[in-house]
């Protein structure tokens, strides 16, 4: 093995030039691929951790509450001890939080648009605070009873500024209509199609819209440490609160919204539990996801086609420049096996090497692009659900895709290799 790696070196340095063009190449295709798969990767986590924190959690403790048995409402009664008992039996918890739940019309002076309603209380959620871009006012404004926080295309809709304020106005869980008067603290970046139908004001502000009591709110929403291990914790959870007495809906993979016409044509009243997933509460963001995975397939897959026919030619070029030698090494008793093996190490030495200065090109190229927070279009955020481009890279990633394309290189080199062993020692001689 010491004497093949020789040869192969010393091939390498011998033939620089085109040593040079198919080790760059190599390595082109591989900061290629670890920029995209660090781009589809940040994507992902981008996406998830804006629509998590914005809206679900990564498991999501809610439930209905129903007065009679033909009316429904997103609630959860008596809920303080359900959340002690969340965090006791949550693995791998990471922060609970409570969410008041609504649907309403925001009326400013001069127009109105329909909005999801979400209660939150500001200084409980320091993720919030990472995901929202403000552009306008403050987040600690939130603090206050009767404020909330607008996107930018919602208060251009409405024209209006921080400072300002816009009456929600909705019916109450018993029917009746109520208004409540807010005022505008902060103006937050768009974050795609999850910020032009929601709104957040001040948790206390919900309860006061629909008349309800300190001791409702209208979700749990459970942060984990592993978002893929939303579902086994979401099976967890419903053993212990069932186990705790508490009654439970049938597990349905739904959003809340729904589930409404169901639960009212059920004959029960009270409280009952429902604990759903990110991915039931959202299915747009799982197909999305999987697209994203799919794009990901293909990518990859045209890029390994590509080194394959390159290194394949580049190999077949080789092997006519080196006729000759190949003969002469035949001649003085080099077995087949012999000759094989010092083309594949040739390219295993040059395709290590090469993936290794990509992966980190790539690594380098991804830190100086987070760093430099690039704004995307807005048409790109609407899809990546935020205002900048992010890039997810790993040490797993880089490795992985070093790996991947040495040796995707190195197989390509077999089938040109083993023509190689094919050719007669005499006539390798005499070749032009």
């Amino acid at each position: 093995m010491k004497t093949l790696l020789m040869i192969a070196v010393r091939n390498l340095m011998q033939h620089k030039r085109r040593t040079l063009l198919l080790g760059t190449a190599v390595a082109t295709v591989t900061t290629l691929l670890v920029v995209l798969l660090s781009l589809f990767s940040g994507m992902r986590a981008t996406m998830l951790r804006t629509a998590t924190t914005l809206m679900t959690g990564h498991v999501n403790v809610a439930g209905f509450y129903k007065i009679t048995s033909g009316t429904a409402a997103p609630l959860v009664t008596k809920y303080k001890p359900l959340v002690e008992l969340v965090k006791e039996s949550t693995p791998g918890l990471k922060q609970v939080v409570t969410r008041g739940r609504g649907w309403g019309k925001v009326v400013s002076d001069v127009t109105s648009i329909q909005a999801a309603l979400s209660g939150i209380e500001i200084d409980s959620e320091p993720a919030f605070r990472e995901v929202i871009e403000v552009v306008s006012g403050s987040l600690d404004g939130l603090r206050e009873r009767h404020s909330v926080l607008l996107f930018e295309q919602q208060a251009e809709r409405l024209q209006v500024k921080v400072g300002d304020n816009v009456t929600l106005s909705a019916a109450t869980f018993r029917g009746v209509s109520n208004t409540v008067d807010l005022r505008v603290v902060a103006i937050a970046k768009d974050l795609g199609f999850m910020s032009g139908f929601n709104i957040y004001c001040q948790t206390d502000a919900i309860r006061e819209l629909y008349e309800l009591d300190p001791n409702t709110t209208g979700a749990l929403q459970v942060m984990v440490k592993d978002a893929a291990q939303a579902e086994a914790v979401a099976i967890v959870l419903r053993e212990k609160i069932e186990k705790a007495g508490y009654r439970m809906m049938d597990r349905v993979p739904q959003p809340f919204w729904r589930k409404f016409e169901t639960v009212r044509r059920e004959d029960w009243t009270g409280q009952k539990i429902d604990i759903t997933t990110w991915s039931d509460e959202m299915a747009f963001m799982r197909y999305t996801l999987d697209t994203v995975q799919v794009l990901t397939f293909i990518v990859i897959s045209v890029l390994v086609i590509i080194i394959i026919v390159g290194v394949m030619n580049t190999l077949w070029m080789a092997i006519r420049e080196r006729t000759k030698e190949i003969g002469t090494l035949r001649a003085i008793g080099m077995q087949k096996s012999y000759v094989l093996s010092m083309f594949v190490t040739e390219m295993a030495v040059l395709a290590f090497s090469s993936t290794a200065l990509g992966a980190l090109a790539a690594t380098v190229l991804c830190w100086a692009v987070n760093l430099a927070h690039f704004s995307v279009p807005k048409a790109f955020a609407v899809f990546l659900m935020s205002p900048t481009l992010v890039l997810a890279p790993d040490f797993s990633i880089a490795i992985q895709s070093l790996l991947a394309i040495a040796t995707v290189t190195t197989l390509g080199a077999l089938f040109p290799a083993y023509r190689a062993t094919k050719l007669q020692p005499v006539t390798a001689m005499h070749a032009s």
